[in-house]
């Protein structure tokens, strides 16, 4: 069971051992970073080789900037790719320890945060939210009219939002694009980006309780600010704002000594530059009011959001780490973050006969395999996962031992194939 964690220094250091030892096929400690080659693993160095050579012709063929590839298995790392550059205008490398905007993955970090309370006796996953936000004692969904016109209903909602709905993504939330749409927008309330609001989360929040919601708690899988109210729950069950919580429960323990709702000054240069794919086969710098996909709120921004649904910045290192403790059954280098029953109970399908994605169902945060068939890609019935608005992925595999992060800043993407590509190259690797 390893850390993976690491910093410019250290990963040059590990990287110049590395290559010193690879003729003796050692492994190679930095600190509490271990390295191996991929056969000690199970994993052919020359077939991931094929990888390299993949996400090296996208950026050749300016499909991508750049990013991080990171491959562990049986608790190592096999595979550590940069690809490109972070900010291709100003020629800075990719470099391992470049920090990304991971949006929708942040929704895995918040969900750990609300099990660990449930450990705790705060809260209980059946609980009705309201018990912790008042405002959600009470809510309505904007039923479509039956005659067809396009208008809606409200209604009040046939039972309470519970803290397994908002896991679950049942409680029949979006992000404001359903029937009352025009509500959420004059409440200012759309779209997953919350990095530019100058006000806490639990303010936003509690405004939506007020708003129509698009269909009944449990009837429906719905993606959209579940996991936002989630981050607020957390403030109120855990007594601290979500940064605080977030810090002290998991990421110190876990030393993610990279990941923030918003960089140090100190760590500026190193937030990987966001661009976009033009539809003509070419990239350019991304630009939005608010800094949605530039720079822009996560540098020089009010700092006050907490967006437990999209707002966290990491590093590769740091969230295999985060993925690594999972994988151990909630423990990292004799530090355990949660049960492993826990583990077990948010890595299982939780929809029933909720209609899903082929070969998936959701468990407590993200996607899980039910049917590697239904799915038609490689993997394993068990795996589980998730990505990001800005084009990055991770899955965690147990069948295989494999954790998987890949990070790049692109959006919108364009219909890239490569993660598509990232999945077949890392699996058709693997030789044990």
């Amino acid at each position: 069971m390893i850390s993976l964690y690491g910093n410019t220094a250290r990963l040059a250091c590990v990287l110049a051992l590395m290559m010193a030892a690879a003729g003796s096929g050692a492994e190679v400690w930095g600190q509490d970073l271990l390295w191996t080659q991929p056969e000690k693993v199970g994993m052919a160095s020359d077939r991931l080789d094929r990888l390299s050579v993949v996400l090296d012709g996208y950026v050749k063929d300016d499909k991508l900037p750049g990013g991080v590839a990171l491959v562990a298995r049986k608790g190592k790392i096999a595979y550590l790719k940069t690809f490109g550059q972070s900010d291709p205008e100003n020629g800075r490398p990719m470099e391992e320890d470049a920090i990304f905007r991971i949006a929708s993955q942040t929704k895995a970090i918040v969900s750990v945060a609300v099990m660990l309370l449930q450990e705790e006796g705060k809260l209980l996953l059946s609980d009705p939210v309201g018990r912790h936000l008042p405002a959600f004692a009470e809510t309505t969904v904007a039923e479509p009219a039956e005659d067809g016109s396009g208008g809606y209903e409200i209604v009040k909602a046939r039972r309470p939002v519970t803290i397994h709905d908002l896991l679950t993504h049942t409680a029949g939330i979006s992000y404001g694009g359903g029937p009352a749409r025009e509500l959420w927008e004059e409440a200012g309330i759309t779209g997953w980006y919350f990095a530019h609001r100058d006000e806490p989360v639990r303010a936003t929040v509690d405004r939506m309780a007020a708003l129509p919601f698009d269909a009944h708690p449990g009837e429906r899988y719905l993606y959209g600010y579940s996991t936002d109210i989630l981050g607020a729950v957390v403030e109120q069950a855990g007594g601290q704002p979500l940064n605080e919580f977030l810090r002290s429960r998991i990421f110190e323990p876990l030393e993610m000594q990279d990941t923030h709702f918003y960089l140090p000054e100190s760590k500026n240069g190193r937030l990987a530059v966001v661009y976009s794919a033009t539809g003509q086969g070419q990239l350019e710098p991304a630009a939005s009011p608010g800094g949605m996909v530039g720079q822009g709120a996560y540098v020089n921004g009010p700092r006050m959001s907490y967006s437990g649904g999209a707002g966290l910045l990491s590093t590769a290192m740091d969230y295999a780490s985060f993925l690594q403790m999972l994988l151990n059954g909630g423990e990292l280098n004799g530090k355990r973050i949660l049960s492993r029953k826990s583990v077990e109970l948010m890595t299982v399908n939780h929809l029933g006969d909720l209609p899903f994605r082929s070969g998936e169902g959701f468990g407590l945060g993200f996607y899980t395999i039910t049917d590697v068939g239904a799915r038609g890609v490689p993997g394993s019935v068990g795996e589980y996962g998730w990505g990001g608005a800005y084009h990055s992925t991770y899955w965690v595999d147990p069948e295989e031992q494999l954790v998987v992060v890949y990070f790049t800043q692109l959006i919108p993407s364009g219909g890239l194939d490569d993660h598509g590509k990232l999945r077949a190259l890392i699996y058709q690797a693997i030789t044990d």
